[in-house]
């Protein structure tokens, strides 16, 4: 008897989710068009990776080099897009990696698929604000053209306890989601819209204000800036000069990290029931916001590296910083204004899918099946919505970012691994 019930445990562990079952309908609304998905998948991505992390790479990993590293890592995040796409068009139901994996390959993994997902996105959300914050309140307030790496860079005391400060917009946001998804894809697309102009603006001032020159940096121009600030060791790894200063290396090390930039467009998977043609919205979706995201970050690079060298970029602040470089300190306040709507918009994105995620798991009976329950009015699962808004708030009140970037990292590759091998196991026994 004691066999039994071990065999029929280990049954239900691996036991898969029927493809039909996975298509019924549910009592979400299905409002979004297609141009809402790829409103959603912009504004979830473009984040940290603009306004933040571009300066980093530059500055100490690539150099001007670090538009073939967003190249690679687009290359890369088009080909695990292209999996999502593939379950959108034939499972088209909330839950993202979760079903994938449930329909696939069983339980087990459907399980801990979905609790990574629900990590994943939580911390996402304090990741990418916390940083994007932190890095854009970290503005000069009085900036030398020539001297920008000699100076210190004060910040803003201004909710510089990320990501404690942002507690108010995570209130905001829940209530937002509670009311509808068509309400959230409106204000979705209004912050998305400012960030793209804002953006396009960074990327055409610093293609007319930049100086190729900066490309093709030598040791002369090291020893120059060397001898113009006080502080030598603010410069930096220098490297070897050129558009490939850290060499082959430099961009094999600056891919991954830019990879995890373009993380957030797989959002668009968890609308499966909620769009209005997801068969062809979803996939579309995925891969229009994908090209948009790269055009945006290899033109921000781009731009970024034209408009100083690359050893004196801001680490926190390089956008601002680049501005004040060239003379237009003004276009400093234009920055602040994209990387609010940045962190709107991305947050917005980041706590849409959470909901969707738990309400799936708790409809298959994973999670409490009360969370499964619809609003008649608004059509949202109004108390997933409001226990996810709750524990991404209580996260970002009780623990210190930092710790947390390389749980959210490790989950994301283990969601991508795991809806590429679901693909992988779908087409072998489909034939296809």
């Amino acid at each position: 008897m004691g066999w039994q019930d071990l065999c029929q445990f280990g049954q239900k562990l691996v036991r898969r989710r029927p493809l039909e079952a996975s298509k019924t309908q549910s009592g979400l609304a299905s409002c979004l068009t297609t141009l809402d998905l790829v409103a959603l998948g912009v504004g979830s991505t473009l984040g940290a990776g603009v306004y933040v992390l571009t300066g980093q790479v530059a500055r100490d990993i690539a150099g001007p080099s670090i538009v073939i590293c967003f190249l690679v890592a687009a290359l890369s995040t088009m080909l695990s897009g292209l999996c999502y796409a593939e379950f959108g068009a034939r499972v088209p139901c909330s839950g993202s990696a979760y079903l994938y994996s449930y329909v696939t390959v069983g339980e087990l993994w459907a399980f801990t698929t979905g609790w990574n997902l629900i990590l994943s996105y939580i911390i996402g959300e304090m990741r990418g604000q916390g940083c994007r914050w932190e890095g854009e309140q970290g503005t000069e307030s009085s900036c030398s053209p020539r001297k920008v790496t000699a100076q210190k860079t004060p910040r803003s005391p201004v909710l510089c306890s990320v990501p404690h400060g942002l507690l108010p917009l995570y209130v905001f946001s829940t209530g937002l989601l509670v009311l509808g998804a068509r309400e959230s894809a409106l204000v979705t697309k209004l912050f998305t819209g400012m960030n793209l102009l804002v953006l396009s603006f960074v990327i055409l001032s610093g293609f007319i204000l930049g100086d190729v020159h900066n490309w093709k940096l030598g040791e002369s121009d090291y020893n120059q800036s060397m001898a113009a600030v006080s502080n030598t060791s603010s410069l930096g790894p220098l490297g070897s000069g050129g558009f490939m200063p850290f060499g082959f290396e430099g961009i094999l090390r600056g891919a991954p990290t830019c990879f995890f930039a373009f993380v957030g467009f797989d959002c668009i998977a968890t609308t499966g029931e909620e769009a209005r043609n997801p068969r062809w919205s979803i996939p579309v979706g995925i891969v229009v916001s994908i090209f948009i995201c790269f055009l945006m970050y290899f033109g921000v690079s781009a731009s970024l590296t034209l408009m100083m060298p690359y050893y004196q970029i801001h680490n926190k602040s390089p956008l601002p910083v680049a501005f004040s470089h060239v003379g237009w300190t003004f276009a400093r306040y234009v920055v602040a204004v994209g990387s609010l709507c940045a962190l709107s918009s991305s947050l917005l994105g980041a706590m849409f899918p959470l909901p969707r995620v738990i309400y799936s798991m708790a409809e298959d009976g994973l999670l409490f099946r009360g969370l499964a329950r619809i609003h008649a009015r608004t059509h949202t699962p109004v108390l997933a919505t409001l226990v996810s808004g709750i524990i991404a708030a209580l996260m970002a009140f009780l623990f210190e970012l930092g710790d947390l970037v390389d749980l959210t990292s490790i989950g994301t590759l283990l969601s991508y691994s795991m809806v590429a091998f679901s693909v992988l196991v779908l087409s072998l026994k489909t034939g296809s």
